[in-house]
């Protein structure tokens, strides 16, 4: 993948006979299939032309791919896109390497990880600690302020 470039998906499989394949996204912002939008893969820029929601997973047509050998072509493709501004949200490549710190100031350590958690999504501390997302009070770049309940972390 190229550096600076985030994965948001991965082409699964062909889709009928006129180019259309199977997308499994890995981010939950759907605009990245949005048309016009550009995807980056070992095959070089692929436009989105059209796409449409396919039992969890995304039907998608792009520019150029006409034909059921282009789309099976595209199988397994990693499909990356630089990150997206949101300053109100936590993104797990700004949280990795970032000191954690409780609102008292002190340090925690940095954040190895991020693990997916049903309740809340984890920080995983280089000392092996795991702090959910929901005690996050403010982040900034290279810093994560939390506010856990007392003995959460050591």
């Amino acid at each position: 993948m190229t550096p600076g470039l985030l994965e948001v998906g991965r082409v699964v499989k062909p889709h009928g006979l006129r180019g259309e394949v199977i997308v499994s996204l890995v981010t939950d912002r759907i605009e990245r299939l949005a048309p016009g939008s550009v995807l980056s893969s070992s095959r070089g820029p692929l436009e989105v032309v059209r796409s449409s929601a396919h039992q969890g997973r995304w039907i998608v047509a792009f520019g150029g791919v006409t034909d059921r050998e282009g789309a099976e072509s595209l199988r397994d493709s990693v499909l990356s896109a630089p990150p997206l501004e949101d300053p109100t949200t936590l993104w797990v490549h700004d949280l990795v390497g970032a000191e954690v710190v409780g609102v008292e100031g002190r340090s925690h350590g940095r954040v190895e990880g991020v693990e997916a958690n049903p309740a809340s999504d984890l920080l995983v501390l280089d000392g092996g600690e795991l702090v959910p997302l929901c005690f996050v009070v403010s982040h900034e770049p290279g810093r994560v302020v939390i506010d856990p309940p007392a003995g959460l972390v050591g």
